[in-house]
């Protein structure tokens, strides 16, 4: 990878970043006397799959969570597309073109897989209560806009054939899929992925590689995930951060945090010479 630059970077693969998207200045988080984060600074460029790592209690959940509003940190900074972000509430940052899986699958068991999906709309569902009673004029043009940005995420992450099934009748992999496509639907800038391969088995872990990459070349969706799978991380990453503690440790491309003795020593395990 070629030097950070304002402007963004180049990958070993020739793939353009570009420019930060998300910047986290010095960010402190507390829990009453106890430090979630402590001072942690990292950004997220344009069209990139940054990944966050580190042991269990590292706070990388509490830095999504920071990252996508529901917490809000003592000290430091969120900026967002070149902008300093006030105190928002999480529906406010999802406005901003922020959207989210979480580490426990969070779906409408009794609801269809569709009816999931449409959810990832609801900030673009903007109709008077008396227009939606009768399903008329800015209503009815809404339902169809958003019923045709949510197919096509259906098409694309291959799950027409499940789209009328209950999601509670769904195996576990195939719910995770379902969640993806609820944040999708949103049409995101950046997408975080709480743990998005947790629980799932060889094959499972492949597909579910494969979407994370097509979405970033295929829509040029800026991803930031949380991930333990070290083979996936190392696979999908452009940049890597790592945390331990509540203290970043690492921060530099897979070959970089691989190579890098605090990380070996905190979380990858011993190094071998």
């Amino acid at each position: 990878m070629n030097a950070l630059s304002p402007e963004g970077y180049v990958t070993a693969d020739g793939r353009k970043i570009g420019g930060q998207l998300m910047e986290m200045k010095n960010i402190t988080l507390r829990f009453g006397g106890v430090k979630a984060i402590t001072d942690i600074s990292f950004d997220i460029r344009e069209g990139e799959i940054r990944a966050i790592i580190g042991p269990n209690g590292a706070g990388k959940s509490s830095m999504l969570n920071v990252i996508s509003g529901f917490y809000v940190p003592q000290e430091g900074e969120v900026w967002f597309r070149g902008a300093r972000r006030p105190q928002m509430k999480p529906y406010e940052v999802a406005q901003q073109g922020i959207a989210r899986t979480f580490q426990n699958i969070a779906l409408f068991e009794g609801m269809s897989v569709l009816d999931n999906v449409m959810t990832g709309r609801l900030n673009n569902m903007n109709a008077n209560i008396f227009s939606q009673a009768i399903w008329k004029g800015r209503a009815e043009r809404e339902e169809v806009l958003n019923r045709e940005v949510v197919e096509k995420v259906i098409d694309f992450l291959e799950i027409q054939s499940i789209r009328k099934t209950p999601v509670a009748r769904l195996p576990y992999g195939l719910k995770k899929r379902v969640e993806l496509a609820r944040a999708l639907a949103a049409e995101p800038k950046l997408l975080l992925l709480d743990e998005p391969m947790a629980g799932m088995n060889v094959e499972e872990k492949e597909d579910m590689s494969r979407f994370i990459l097509d979405v970033n070349d295929e829509f040029g969706t800026t991803i930031a995930l949380i991930e333990h799978d070290m083979g996936v991380v190392m696979d999908l990453s452009d940049r890597v951060v790592v945390m331990d503690y509540g203290k970043k440790i690492g921060d530099g491309t897979p070959d970089e945090v691989r190579n890098n003795q605090d990380v070996i020593d905190a979380y990858l395990g011993v190094s071998h010479d």
